[in-house]
């Protein structure tokens, strides 16, 4: 069921990109890079410590393929994740499909009761001041509801850039709107507030060096985070 669902997700991607990319721009960029992070923190999830996150990708007229890692650095036992994501933008709104996978399982398995990878689409549109996302698994290791039946998993996302005192800033809330296992949540509920600053150096007017540091609540699980990191981007 989920390989129909997937093919139908592709073939609506593929039909906004055959009707906007005229015009759009026809050169092919690459993007290379790694963050340094003192905290894995994602959604308001807290799913590792001190982690390297490296990024590679292409983009040509909107579309774009990238794949983004995570790996534990100061333990071990934190799982290695590798992900890979199809996206399309056009100004701005936004569709995509992301594959995560988690090392806890074997790459190559695909049943939907075995297997570790979840499959999830997005959209979402940027106004510039204000930015909305939504996100749904549709397939593979997805949390349960409280039927213990597959959730569908949803996360729903607010973000609003602004700059100040010399630092971008983006100011972001982030809820489930229902039960799922896979965040804790029991109903809809908010799990993650979050304030995070940047500040990018430049040496030498030719390199750019992103620092960033913010504080993450989750309401939900009653935690909050202090975060930390830096973008070496090639």
């Amino acid at each position: 069921m989920y390989n129909c669902l997937m093919k139908k997700i592709l073939a609506v991607i593929l039909s906004v990109v055959s009707l906007t990319t005229v015009g759009a721009q026809d050169k092919v960029e690459a993007t290379l890079g790694v963050d340094l992070v003192k905290q894995y923190i994602w959604r308001g999830q807290d799913l590792g410590d001190v982690s390297l996150q490296p990024t590679l990708g292409i983009s040509w007229k909107g579309l774009s393929l990238s794949t983004w890692g995570s790996v534990g650095i100061s333990d071990f036992s934190d799982d290695k994740e590798l992900d890979f994501t199809l996206d399309y933008t056009y100004k701005g709104f936004s569709v995509g499909i992301t594959d995560y996978w988690f090392s806890t399982g074997s790459y190559f398995q695909y049943k939907n009761d075995k297997t570790t990878h979840i499959w999830e689409a997005g959209i979402g549109y940027d106004f510039g001041f204000l930015s909305l996302q939504w996100y749904t698994n549709f397939a593979g290791n997805d949390g349960l509801n409280n039927d213990s039946k597959r959730a569908y998993s949803s996360y729903f996302e607010l973000s609003a850039p602004f700059r100040l005192g010399g630092l971008d800033w983006t100011a972001t809330m982030g809820v489930v709107p229902w039960a799922t296992t896979s965040y804790n949540a029991n109903g809809f509920c908010v799990t993650n507030v979050s304030l995070r600053a940047t500040k990018d150096f430049v040496i030498k007017d030719k390199y750019h060096l992103p620092v960033f540091a913010g504080l993450t609540a989750n309401p939900r699980n009653e935690k909050l985070y202090l975060l930390f990191g830096v973008s070496f981007n090639l």
